[in-house]
């Protein structure tokens, strides 16, 4: 067992090569000199040192900064450091605490230095079969460690190794191990050795058995390995029945993730189009600039990080409110100096508001620069909900998904169960009847554009999360929000939720086979000739509202 308590490198650590060898590095004074060795071999066998040790955390905290790249030697003495932020003025830490005493650093604590010149230290040395080594043996000592889930992850890493001593740790591992799924792990880890290396054909066919039940990657070109070498052929039959079954799951699997991104476009499509369903469905006017109310909502989303660089997840849940008054008071402006003016000359709206959104889309350049932004994704929503090895859903995407039927129910909720709600419906039904009735159309003009534009801005921060932001961002999404409305029936909430979703899913399907572009084409011709069927869209207005 060794120990970090005494200062044992100064300048042992740089000693000459020829005091070490393969063959006799026995304690840390040897290792500190192994690791700044010149000859590959001699570290390589201060890795496994390292692996056998007593005390695997110690053996890890040199391993890990060192395959990270954050292990440095000082040129006078030899002493290591490690810094994950290795610039002038910043901290290194001894690797080993001892006290450090160097007249060209100044010292700050009992080991550690601030790092005043740079070229005082160099790098220790690392190549691509050293990182494989370290890996290896890290995944080697985290096979025992205390959390099944770190366990779980080393024993995955290793799947496919034919070491003796990864797979004496496996055996090792399994005698004691009482997780469910490392032990399924730590099985097929050892059932792969046995298929590959075993000459016994009943031991290989039971062992395809318990790897034909796995969704590893590894479990195909082990497979695949089996079916191309020379054993029986019982074995082989058995590989390709397993094969067979492993790629019945990838299609299964593929088809709930095709599923799943269809959704997701879906999603989007529902988000960019819900709120042109109001401006253009309920007051029928043609509004352009729609796409420019979606980018404000996402320069408002950019805007607040700025203003909490500390805190994203807050700032994009500030995010949501802001961007919704932002695009909504930009909306009701437009609606009240330009739009009013135009009523029934639907002509005129569309080439005014085409102007209009030029005229954003131009400040938006002076304001930010043409450039694009880039909007953080905040840690709960980075990273994908695992399924199986097969199957992964990005956290981004599902909190879309998520977000987009929120905001889709707070708008029917709005529009059913409000006085907001009642007096849009009633100008939308008939206006002049409205009015005698004591509405003030006017104001329920504005406002109703308004919060059309408001859940513009409202996509555009959820759009924010999925690409970056930038003045033409909006013009990517003009065409697909008309499609969206159009092909569900203007003027119908429900009918805006289920052809996005269905555009969405359609589009994801074709991909595959017909290319993005393609796919997109095919989407547009399948709507002209349905539009063609039924003009008013999959759920047309009735009664009173379709007069």
């Amino acid at each position: 067992m060794f120990t970090f308590a005494q200062g044992v490198f100064a300048t042992a650590s740089i000693a000459n090569d020829s005091k070490i060898d393969s063959q006799n590095i026995q304690s840390l004074e040897q290792i500190n000199t192994a690791l700044l060795s010149k000859k590959s071999s001699i570290r390589k066998d201060a890795i496994e040192w390292l692996a056998q040790s007593n005390d695997p955390e110690q053996a890890k905290s040199i391993l890990r900064p060192w395959l990270a790249g954050d292990l440095y030697s000082r040129k006078t003495d030899g002493v290591l450091f490690v810094s994950t932020d290795f610039a002038k003025g910043k901290q290194a830490q001894t690797l080993f605490p001892n006290d450090v005493t160097d007249p060209s650093n100044s010292v700050t604590t009992q080991g550690s230095v601030v790092i005043e010149n740079k070229r005082h230290f160099s790098k220790v040395r690392t190549n691509n079969s050293l990182r494989s080594l370290i890996r290896d043996v890290l995944d080697r000592m985290d096979i025992s460690a205390s959390d099944p889930k770190v366990r779980l992850t080393a024993t995955n890493n290793l799947l496919g190794n034919k070491s003796d001593k990864v797979i004496a740790k496996m055996q090792t591992q399994l005698a004691v191990e009482t997780d469910k799924q490392v032990r399924h792990a730590l099985e097929l880890g050892l059932a792969i050795n046995q298929v590959l290396t075993s000459t016994n054909a009943a031991e290989q066919i039971d062992a395809i058995e318990i790897i034909e039940q796995s969704k590893q990657p590894q479990v195909y070109s082990t497979l695949t390995q089996v079916i191309n070498s020379d054993a029986e052929a019982k074995v082989i039959k058995a590989a390709q029945l397993g094969l067979n079954q492993y790629k019945q799951s990838q299609t299964i699997n593929g088809g709930i993730e095709t599923l799943f991104f269809g959704l997701s476009l879906g999603s989007v499509l529902v988000l960019a189009g819900i709120g042109l369903a109001i401006t253009f469905g309920v007051m029928g006017v043609i509004n352009m600039a729609h796409g420019e109310l979606i980018m404000i909502g996402a320069y408002t989303t950019y805007v607040i990080q700025q203003l909490m660089p500390n805190n994203i997840g807050a700032a994009l849940l500030l995010s949501i409110p802001a961007a919704f008054i932002v695009s909504g008071l930009v909306g009701i402006l437009i609606e009240r100096t330009v739009i009013r003016r135009l009523y029934g000359r639907p002509l005129e709206t569309l080439l005014a508001t085409f102007g209009i959104s030029l005229i954003l889309q131009q400040a938006v350049r002076s304001i930010f620069s043409p450039l694009n932004r880039s909007v953080s994704t905040p840690d709960w929503m980075s990273g994908a909900l695992s399924i199986n090895p097969m199957l992964s859903l990005t956290y981004n995407r599902l909190y879309i998904i998520i977000f987009c039927f929120m905001v889709f129910l707070a708008l029917v909720a709005v529009l059913k169960k409000t006085p907001l709600g009642l007096q849009v419906r009633a100008v939308s039904q008939n206006r002049a009847m409205a009015r005698a009735m004591g509405v003030r159309s006017e104001r329920v003009d504005a406002m109703t554009f308004g919060l059309g534009s408001g859940i513009a801005g409202v996509a555009g921060v959820a759009l924010s999360q999925l690409t970056n932001v930038g003045p033409n961002m909006g013009q990517n999404y003009i065409i697909d929000s008309f499609m969206v409305v159009v092909f569900g029936g203007v003027g119908n909430l429900w009918g805006t939720l289920v052809a996005g979703l269905s555009l969405g899913l359609f589009n994801k399907i074709l991909e595959p086979w017909a290319g993005a572009v393609l796919a997109k084409i095919l989407v547009l011709v399948f709507i002209i000739l349905f539009i063609q069927k039924r003009p008013k869209g999959l759920f047309p207005q009735r009664g009173r509202a379709a007069e």
